[in-house]
């Protein structure tokens, strides 16, 4: 088993207020930056490729994500990511319908091999990175989080990265030590899929976590509390919502007003993976 101290993960967070720099989907910059705001780290959506590495060596993490990616978007990030490795910066990459059309699977192939800190997608979207599946219908996910956990654990041996699976009940992969290790976390509501930039700006809550770990463990520890942050306000801003607009505004009232105690209440069940070699 592993412990994890969400408690003092979620107050290192709100303790170093991380400016969290993201190059990401334009239909959820704004959600992102409110969702960024209310778990207490500061958004910028700087995604120029003339000063993106400027940007990069003062911020305190970065997000990459292609859902709606520009030429100037695959040069920002390319230029980003270089200063985020040469920094030790941490960063994620969020393979958003990977494997709909062929430039996009590409650039992401390509970040993929470009050492990220954590790999944050929907079941379908890892598997296809992973070589194991065609991706989803956009931003939809059309396969199940278990059935993936092995091109996860793939991901996580050949990347480096903390490989993190969203669905109904969220998988976390992480190789350390020669042990493949991954953690289940249950929550959310079914609304959560209805409201556009869930999953997008998780990707930004993970790199925030990350700030500051520095260790594959460490790591391990800041996404599964990012994806707990997540799962135990989507729980509650269910309270009261009618549809997923009232739910949409619950939900940034949630993760704003979710206390290290409520975030250690996650449920989160951790273990190693069965059948895993080292």
């Amino acid at each position: 088993m592993v412990d994890f101290d969400l408690r003092s993960a979620n107050a290192r967070l709100r303790a170093s207020n991380p400016l969290i720099q993201c190059i990401t989907n334009t239909v959820v910059q704004q959600f992102s930056a409110n969702v960024l705001l209310a778990i207490g780290a500061s958004p910028a959506m700087l995604d120029h490729e003339a000063d993106s590495a400027q940007f990069t060596r003062i911020s305190s993490g970065l997000l990459v994500n292609f859902g709606t990616a520009t030429n100037q978007q695959f040069l920002a990030a390319d230029a980003a990511i270089d200063a985020a490795n040469d920094d030790s910066t941490p960063w994620v990459l969020d393979p958003v319908s990977i494997g709909a059309v062929d430039h996009r699977t590409t650039r992401i192939r390509r970040a993929a091999d470009s050492s990220p800190t954590a790999i944050r997608g929907n079941a379908s979207e890892i598997a296809a990175l992973a070589g194991i599946g065609l991706g989803g219908r956009g931003v939809d996910s059309t396969d199940e989080v278990d059935a993936v956990i092995p091109g996860a654990v793939e991901l996580a041996r050949t990347t480096g990265a903390i490989v993190a699976v969203s669905g109904a009940r969220d998988a976390i992969v992480a190789h350390i030590d020669g042990v493949d290790r991954v953690a289940r976390i249950d929550g959310g509501h079914e609304f959560m899929p209805l409201v556009i930039g869930t999953g997008c700006s998780l990707g930004a809550v993970t790199a925030a976590y990350l700030d500051g770990a520095t260790t594959t463990s460490a790591r391990f520890e800041a996404v599964v509390a990012a994806h707990a942050h997540f799962k135990v306000a989507g729980q509650a801003a269910a309270a009261g919502a009618q549809g997923p607009g009232s739910y949409s505004v619950n939900f940034l009232d949630a993760l704003h007003a979710l206390t290290g105690e409520q975030l250690a209440t996650a449920r989160v069940e951790a273990g190693t993976v069965e059948g895993s070699q080292s």
